[in-house]
């Protein structure tokens, strides 16, 4: 599928259409991310570490911000969207290292 840069899409239509690829994109990216989360709970309890680890939150909030920025993404709608997905991520590991 030919991919169209946002100025070349000439109606909704062809603008939805590349809005859904993205979310498709992104959706494949997320549950990658939580292939890597799921095997950081095997890690985590081997090593004895908790899930939430808050200089690792905030280094990644960090990196995420200035990524956003060099992308012309609003840095502040990137640090909401990253906290609560790492949020959702860090609630996952707690209940797996808690049953082990």
């Amino acid at each position: 599928m030919t991919r169209r840069q946002p100025e070349a899409c000439r109606s909704m239509e062809e603008l939805r259409v590349e809005i859904d690829r993205l979310d498709r994109e992104l959706v494949r990216l997320l549950a990658e991310r939580s292939r890597y989360i799921a095997r950081a709970v095997a890690l985590k309890s081997r090593e004895g570490l908790p899930a939430r680890i808050d200089e690792r939150v905030e280094a990644v909030v960090v990196n995420v911000r200035r990524e956003a920025e060099r992308q012309g993404l609003d840095a502040n709608l990137a640090d909401k969207l990253w906290r609560a997905m790492m949020d959702e991520f860090i609630a996952y590991e707690e209940k797996r290292l808690h049953r082990k």
